[in-house]
């Protein structure tokens, strides 16, 4: 059979596009489906503080016509209940047949995935990490630098995360910071030189974010939109990747596509799917599958696929949220800011494991995302909060995802089910972590806020990774060192599924190296 497409990618988010530049730059003829749902809602000009004081219609935008900001109550990004992002969740469990059991399953068929509504977070894995996995840890530092440099990350500088973050040399400056967190780290500085914390460490937070224009995109300019939305283009999205590959000659994508099964034929593979809207069914034929659909479509894709009905096991990284009072700034002037991660944080919660978090100004989310967890009446918190907000930062904490296992298991009905089960020591960890920055930003004249300390519930981090990890010797439910399926020669995992760990640190910029180095070693093997 005569195949029309070398390779076809299934998903357009950060995995996708990064596997598609070296594929079309060596002339592969490469197609894109993904879900194709795109955003409705035309994005702010103005600032966000201008059109939350002008604005006469903002309750659309800030509580949505079928009120979705009252809904997702259980996860801790409050980016998930902006109405103009609800177009990215829209539909995605329904679609994929997913059903889960205390664990918040979140996924995406919109064009360029979950990066449509992100906090932008970037990191490198260290060489120490590198280690355990089943290739050459050369080969990652190549591919960090190539995404890296081709996304634009910002918050290049000498501090005590540079190693942790290990971006720098790839890296634009940092975005500017506000009032307070530009108090917090100069205090922190102080403070550090006569030892005041104790397994806390604080730096500049590395983002996807552009402080200088970058590939088309206009440098940040700290106007508080971050999640309503960046008309600017400084915040990064594989949407705008896509509009790129468009540019290729050699590059097709078709939206609205939900993929069924994958099927082998002579010579390739043929990828059964529905078209969205209408329910159609077709085929797509191609000599390659790379399946980037996100952790949990992905997982289950290749799940049926297989036929396989046993329990597996998958990695997500417990989360709490917090929220810290500083009285020195109580009644300053609220002021246009980046309103995701200015400031990043470790934290040493046992002898060799870290947290991760990193803080934002309170005054960028709704009063509502606060007044629920205070111990008040509602008139008394709204009351409360809108007094000390612009003297408040929020921040989350992320945990190894070792302690967030969940187990997954495709049923007979090809369902996928996903329940959480509870690590002995999670919450030990996350009471240590608790302890650790209630004590530290007290060192740095802060607060942490009665009931201000709050445990996610499992799979809201939205880091989901492991359940067909690379492997050197792949057995049954693990892949290659390129992610390849033993039992389904030329059809490759490249997102989150592979990964065989996962770390506290933001991964999203480990999945788009992991899928630029399988992608480039398929194109050197095709030309062998």
């Amino acid at each position: 059979m005569t195949h029309e497409f070398d390779v076809i990618i299934v998903g357009s988010g950060p995995a996708g596009v990064s596997a598609a530049f070296p594929l079309l730059n060596a002339g592969l003829r490469v197609l894109m489906v993904d879900g194709g749902k795109k955003a409705q809602d035309a994005l702010p000009t103005e600032s966000f503080l201008s059109w939350r004081a002008n604005d006469a219609f903002q309750a659309k935008r800030m509580v949505g016509q079928k009120f979705h900001a009252l809904k997702m109550h259980e996860a801790v990004s409050p980016k998930l209940r902006v109405p103009s992002l609800s177009y990215v969740f829209d539909q995605f469990n329904k679609e994929n047949q997913i059903e889960s059991e205390n664990f918040i399953s979140i996924g995406s068929l919109a064009t360029g995935g979950l990066s449509n509504a992100w906090g932008c977070g970037a990191a490198c894995l260290s060489s120490t990490e590198l280690m355990s996995m089943p290739f050459p840890s050369s080969e990652m530092i190549d591919s960090y630098a190539a995404v890296a440099k081709r996304v634009g990350i910002s918050g290049g500088i000498n501090d005590d995360l540079s190693d942790y973050f290990g971006l720098d040399e790839w890296s634009q400056p940092p975005v500017k910071l506000d009032k307070i967190h530009t108090h917090l780290l100069e205090c922190y500085g102080r403070k550090k030189i006569q030892n005041a914390f104790r397994n806390f460490k604080m730096g500049r937070s590395r983002l996807a974010i552009i402080s200088k224009d970058h590939n088309g995109r206009e440098a940040c300019n700290s106007d508080g939109n971050c999640f309503w939305g960046c008309a600017k283009r400084s915040m990064y999205s594989a949407v705008d990747e896509v509009n790129i590959l468009k540019k290729f000659p050699n590059f097709q994508i078709e939206n609205g596509f939900i993929v069924e099964k994958i099927v082998k034929e002579e010579g390739g593979w043929r990828v059964e799917a529905k078209k969205n809207e209408d329910k159609v069914n077709c085929s797509l034929h191609g000599k390659k599958i790379l399946i980037a659909a996100g952790t949990i479509a992905s997982t289950r894709l290749v799940l049926k696929t297989l036929g396989y009905h046993d329990s597996i096991s998958m990695l997500s990284c417990p989360t709490a949220g917090f929220m810290v009072w500083f009285p020195k700034f109580l009644g300053r002037t609220l002021e246009s800011s980046l309103c995701l991660g200015q400031l990043a944080f470790t934290v040493q919660v046992s002898k060799n494991i870290s947290a991760y978090g990193a803080t934002l100004p309170a005054s960028c989310v709704p009063v509502s995302e606060f007044i629920k967890h205070l111990p008040f009446t509602q008139s008394n918190s709204i009351s409360i909060m809108r007094y000390i907000l612009s003297s408040c930062i929020v921040g989350t904490t992320f945990f190894p995802g070792i302690y967030g296992r969940s187990r997954v298991l495709l049923d007979k009905t090809n369902t996928l089910n996903i329940s959480a089960i509870e690590h002995p020591d999670r919450r030990a960890l996350i009471n240590k972590a608790k302890s650790v920055l209630s004590y530290s930003y007290r060192q740095m004249g802060g607060l942490l806020l009665p009931r201000g300390f709050k445990e996610g519930v499992a799979g809201s981090d939205i880091h989901y990774s492991g359940t067909l990890p690379m492997s050197e010797n792949p057995k049954v439910g693990e892949t290659t060192h390129l992610g390849e399926i033993p039992a389904m020669k030329g059809v490759h995992v490249i997102d989150g599924s592979c990964l065989p760990f996962l770390p506290e640190k933001p991964h999203t910029l480990t999945i788009m190296a992991n899928a630029d180095r399988i992608a480039k070693k398929i194109v050197s093997q095709s030309c062998a």
